[in-house]
């Protein structure tokens, strides 16, 4: 505003000193004043013009001298106004079941479109549930969208209608090519707080994520993140409109670290540099035999690429590697134990979308066995099964249909999805956990889901003393013939 009424200023300064001559002469002729007076209009003209070209490029509305300076402050504030929000963005960045490890990507992209523009963009997001779980094993259920503790699931079914997470999303856009992002999470159903879901440990705010990133993807590819970030390895996605995968609970994490990536219209490739450590358990690899992370000595790497056949359909292709896993424990399991070693795993997977019809599917797995799969007591029966590699995989797909969304969604879809978590040896208490998933989603607007599913789950596989340990007696909790049956609705809301 300072330099408009600077450029203002000197149109007047321009007319008074044109005009100046006329004040101590006698009355000009009709030929000289015209002369001056298309003067005046060309220097009025080429000052004006100045101040389009900078109103442009500052994207500053002009406004006309009739409306007055409070009409020009109030238009400037609203068309750069400090906060705003998008509620598609915010229901992408937020979603715990798509692009899980991708949200930077997510932020490069919207940032690029020019929709996170005003200095601070906020997100929220609401889940909200209620279903039925029935199981033939008493206090054993093995579906993983709430930690399977006893504290909270009593006898053979239990039933249950409540928030299963709430999360706020800050998007700070600091300069063209700085962004920082701070996510807070409400989760009294999945996360490692003792006692019951009512109770305090388990209804604590905690800093889901928070980072910061350089990158523009408007001048280069390349970007790259500092902070609490979802650790780049596998898919980790699922087709379900709200149960992540058996995949997603064995191989998907977060952890401090950083980032460096490459992204374009078809290639991805993403490395990160990890805090030694338990890391939130996904990513133990051990500091001097302590899981204290005052030592940069994990990692990952991923790198994807899609081929695109027309302007629809799609198949992108990726595999990534960790240095150190969750699967390197001792027996017995406890979750942030230290480990001698660390256990590196791998993933590959696929992802693509054919008319109306979306799939994907994806394997991973440790380079070595897991230790603690196996019991190093010899007078124990459980001894008899030998330690074994950790692997998950996981098929779906989704069918969409009904009118199109502003987004590009369907208004409807229908899932169908299985995964499988294999920890033992065939035969053992803890040999693996299946999942299947029936869903239905019914999007009433871009960022409103409302979802209904069916879940089996066979087996009983907590990662917590998984072959035994706890008892005195030397048995386990796990329970191969296990069952759980899950009939559960929600809505998932985000802004």
């Amino acid at each position: 505003m300072k330099l408009a009424t600077s450029l203002c200023s000197g149109v007047a300064i321009a007319a008074v000193v044109s005009l100046a001559p006329f004040a101590n002469a006698q009355s000009p002729t009709n030929e000289e004043l015209l002369a001056r007076i298309e003067n005046l209009e060309a220097q009025n003209a080429a000052l004006m013009a100045r101040l389009d070209g900078m109103i442009e490029d500052s994207q500053i509305e002009r406004v006309p001298a009739s409306d007055g300076p409070e009409v020009a402050t109030d238009t400037l504030a609203n068309r750069t106004g400090f906060v705003s929000a998008d509620a598609a963005y915010g229901f992408d960045v937020l979603d715990a079941a798509e692009h899980v490890n991708k949200k930077p990507i997510i932020q490069l992209k919207a940032r690029a479109e020019d929709r996170l523009a005003t200095p601070l963009t906020i997100s929220g997001s609401i889940i909200g549930i209620a279903n039925y779980q029935d199981s033939n094993r008493d206090s054993k259920f093995g579906y993983l969208m709430r930690n399977p503790t006893s504290a909270n699931q009593i006898g053979d079914h239990v039933s249950e209608a409540l928030i299963h997470s709430a999360q706020l999303g800050f998007t700070a856009n600091f300069s063209d090519w700085l962004t920082g992002y701070a996510e807070i999470l409400y989760n009294p159903q999945q996360n490692f707080g003792p006692g019951t879901i009512a109770g305090r440990d388990r209804n604590q705010l905690l800093m889901q994520r928070a980072y910061l990133m350089i990158g523009d993807l408007e001048r280069s590819p390349v970007f790259g993140v500092v902070g609490k970030v979802d650790i780049p390895f596998g898919l980790n996605d699922t087709v379900s409109p709200f149960t992540n995968s058996t995949s997603w609970h064995s191989f998907a994490g977060l952890a401090y670290g950083a980032q460096l990536g490459y992204v374009d219209e078809n290639l991805m490739i993403r490395a990160m540099a990890i805090q030694g450590g338990a890391q939130f358990r996904a990513a133990n690899a051990p500091v001097e035999g302590t899981v204290v992370p005052s030592r940069i000595n994990n990692f990952a790497v991923d790198a994807n690429y899609t081929f695109n056949f027309n302007e629809a359909d799609w198949m992108m292709l990726g595999a990534s590697y960790q240095h150190g896993s969750a699967y390197c424990q001792n027996y017995p399991i406890f979750h942030f134990n230290p480990c001698d070693d660390n256990n590196p795993a791998w993933a590959a997977y696929a992802q693509g979308s054919i008319g109306n019809l979306e799939l994907l599917g994806e394997f991973a797995e440790t380079t070595d066995v897991w230790p603690g799969s196996a019991v190093p007591i010899p007078t124990n029966p459980l001894s008899v099964f030998d330690a074994q590699k950790t692997r998950s995989w996981t098929v779906g797909g989704r069918y969409g249909f009904g009118d199109t969304l502003l987004s590009g969604k369907r208004d409807h879809y229908i899932s169908l999805e299985f995964s499988k978590f294999r920890a033992g040896e065939e035969g053992a208490p803890w040999e693996r956990q299946n999942q299947f998933v029936l869903g239905y989603s019914r999007y009433l607007i871009d960022n409103v889901n409302l979802f209904a599913e069916a879940i089996h789950v066979d087996g009983f596989a907590p990662l917590n003393f998984l072959s035994g340990g706890n008892f005195p007696d030397g048995s386990t909790w796990s329970d191969n013939d296990a069952k759980t049956e899950v009939i559960l609705i929600g809505a998932h809301t985000a802004f």
